[in-house]
């Protein structure tokens, strides 16, 4: 069974990876990811507790505390011990000063123990499992330090320490509350209506054709469709749109939506498990276990970042006074330096802090990534191939113009013989005939006030492929395509339907699909930033052709079937030269599944709600908003830039001092203050993503 916990006192990417190594060792846990925010698990027996699963995370870890994923990452209420130790340690520091002798020594003493504690006791654990890091680095640091005299120096060194690893965690702490905030859409309860009244259930509770009440206030707790009452749901949490949007009976609403005003009843249409909000929590917590080039190259790195540091420590203590005139105690003074500038805290926490940050950022604008490598991978993107019904434009088709052929007839005649015959087809183009604005104008909207009487139509026939055929007055009426009223198929840039009377071609009307209205500044803002754009659609090159024209779109290709798509991605594939340069396919999500999968990054659009968009795409847009996919190429470009600007500077700092250190113009308070300095200002400047 699977388990999700949330992980306190979790600050520092190497400690995520051990943790995660560690647990993985075990023969009785499996699928264990460890990230920023939480553990995930499955349990090989069932005898396992959380308890159990704790103690083997603080064998590793032992500040770590696991909680329940409803509980809150906050824990204001409780004791800070860790808080009250430090600020212990400091007196006594303090203290020390305004005394002599003996006295002096025993605070001094006293100060060293209580303020190294934490990480002599993580050292010590570690060592143990025969694994060192940087607790390891200060807790030999500083005992060197006060061996050799620098007593002061040494308690400089572990205050400074630990007052970094405050800023950090706090720092951290912002980053986890900011992701987190995407989990609060988890609905507490539903109220579940039956034959005695309404009572609160727990959403994983209710089945599928259930009822459930919304009151104002209150979070959707389960997809389905509006059977009562009307009201303005904030989808904010979902879509990243503040915009209000208005439900009414027979309208189908997404969990995790809120109730802002008004009062609902739900007919259930999924249970909890395949609901929108909880494929939404089980993408964003699987998110880290993707990881990107650069994050799995830096944990490599890390793993045996800290036995290089320790030897090339040993070789300063012991060869440098053989080159120079500095005696062992220096050099064991400069190799204990040497140590603390070489912590990995702002390297290894840098990385992966900046995708987690960057999958939040982009999850709360209503962009979903499945990973690290994904959110890499859309800044390599160079090429977008775009399926057209459903992603360029609305799939929604509306008459552009009536044209009248048979003078004996008005366009409200031409109109009125189709309406009737598409009022009984359930084809999509029939539905959207029906819903032109344009039979408004001329009162033919199939309603109680309407010209049309449908109860006048006779031997209707569905013709596939090419239309329909009735009776009305005894005339028999065809609608449909050029086919099936004897006429040769045009190359247009419309959709064309005929009107044929008693063997008269009387009329006809062509019909557009509605591009999105942010289609062509999509288009524009991928030009901008270098991308190239095609268009694949099983459309005609003539509607192909004029959709591509009015967005601004660079190619296209057209009348092709789903097979032929999967081909033209494998062949843009083949054309394509440079590696590092990624492919990505912008569908639906349903009928695309096999090129979503193929492309490089698979890019559902409005695909939320559907297993199938979720389970064969990269990323995933919440909305039908195209300009999302330029705003998540930037995040990943920020991304990318923020992880490059603190891998630099980090390591260019680390550089600099060390030479300093290793020549004595360093001394060790210093490296300290560098070093976590250098973290804590990688750490803010991975919190500009979140902005």
């Amino acid at each position: 069974m699977k388990y999700v916990y949330k992980v306190k006192n979790l600050d520092c990417a190497n400690c995520a990876r051990e943790i995660q190594e560690g647990l993985s060792k075990n023969k009785d846990l499996k699928n264990v990811i460890v990230n920023f925010s939480t553990l995930q698990i499955k349990y090989e027996t069932e005898n396992l507790t959380k308890l159990q699963v704790e103690k083997l995370v603080q064998a590793i870890e032992p500040e770590v505390v696991l909680e329940d994923i409803d509980n809150s990452f906050s824990s204001s209420n409780k004791i800070n011990y860790s808080m009250i130790r430090f600020l212990i340690g400091i007196a006594l520091v303090i203290l020390s000063n305004f005394l002599h002798g003996p006295m002096k020594e025993i605070l001094i003493i006293l100060a060293y123990i209580i303020l190294l504690y934490r990480t002599t006791k993580n050292a010590i654990k570690l060592i143990m499992q025969k694994t060192i890091n940087e607790n390891f680095l200060i807790t030999i640091s500083c005992i060197g330090a006060y061996i050799l005299g620098e007593k002061i120096e040494g308690l400089m060194v572990i205050i400074l320490y630990e007052i970094g690893k405050i800023l950090e965690e706090k720092a951290i702490n912002k980053s986890r509350r900011s992701i987190s905030e995407l989990m609060n859409i988890k609905p507490e309860y539903a109220n579940l209506k039956s034959k005695d009244g309404i009572q609160k259930v727990n959403p994983e509770n209710v089945k599928i054709d259930d009822i459930v009440v919304i009151k104002e206030g209150e979070k959707i707790p389960l997809d389905g469709i509006v059977v009562s009452g009307e009201a303005y749901l904030d989808t904010s949490s979902l879509t990243g749109e503040s915009k209000q949007r208005k439900v009414k009976v027979g309208e189908e609403v997404l969990s995790g939506s809120i109730n802002k005003e008004g009062l609902i009843e739900l007919k259930v249409v999924k249970e909890y498990e395949n609901s929108t909000v909880n494929k939404i929590l089980e993408l964003v917590q699987n998110a880290t276990d993707k990881k990107a080039k650069t994050e799995t190259f830096v944990n490599k790195i890390t793993k045996i970042y800290t036995p290089i540091v320790i030897f090339l420590a040993v070789v300063v203590a012991i060869f440098l006074p053989v080159v120079s005139d500095l005696n062992y105690s220096e050099s064991i003074y400069r190799a204990l330096t040497f140590l603390v500038i070489s912590c990995p805290c702002a390297i290894a926490i840098s990385v992966p802090l900046s995708y987690f940050s960057g999958i939040g950022k982009a999850s709360k604008r209503g962009i979903l990534i499945k990973g690290s490598n994904f959110l890499d991978n859309l800044r390599l993107v160079k090429h977008i191939a775009f399926d057209k019904t459903g992603t360029l434009t609305k799939g929604e088709f509306g008459i552009s113009n009536v044209e009248v052929i048979n003078e004996k007839y008005s366009k409200e005649d031409v109109l009125k013989y189709i309406v009737y015959g598409e009022s009984f087809s359930n084809h999509p183009i029939a539905k959207s005939i029906l819903k032109s604005n344009i039979l408004k104008e001329y009162n033919l909207c199939v309603s109680s006030n309407s010209k049309i009487d449908t109860s006048v139509v006779s031997e209707y026939d569905e013709i596939s492929g090419k239309g329909i055929s009735y009776k009305i007055d005894g005339k028999k009426v065809l609608i449909g395509n050029a086919k099936l009223v004897g006429l040769d198929e045009e190359s247009l840039e419309t959709t064309v339907i005929y009107a044929k009377v008693e063997g008269e071609i009387i009329g006809k009307i062509e019909l557009e699909d509605i591009i999105k209205p942010d289609a062509k500044d999509t288009i524009s803002n991928l030009k901008m930033l270098g991308v190239k754009t095609k268009m694949l659609t099983g459309d005609t090159k003539g509607i192909a052709e004029k959709v591509a024209r009015d967005i601004g779109i660079e190619k296209f290709k057209a009348g092709l079937l789903p097979q032929d798509k999967y081909n033209e991605i494998e062949k843009m594939r083949e054309e394509n030269v440079n590696a590092e340069n990624k492919i990505a396919f912008v569908g639906d999500g349903i009928n695309d599944s096999p090129v979503l999968a193929l492309s490089d990054v698979g890019i559902s659009m409005g695909g939320i709600g559907t297993d199938a968009a979720i389970e064969a795409s990269d990323v995933v847009i919440m909305t039908d908003d195209l300009e999302k996919i330029p705003e998540a190429i930037n995040i990943s470009k920020k991304v990318n830039k923020i992880i490059k600007q603190n891998l630099i500077f980090a390591i260019g700092v680390k550089i600099l001092v060390l030479t300093l250190s290793t020549l004595g113009i360093s001394k060790m308070w210093e490296a300290i203050f560098a070093d976590v300095g250098v973290t804590l200002i990688t750490i803010l400047n991975t919190l500009r993503i979140l902005l």
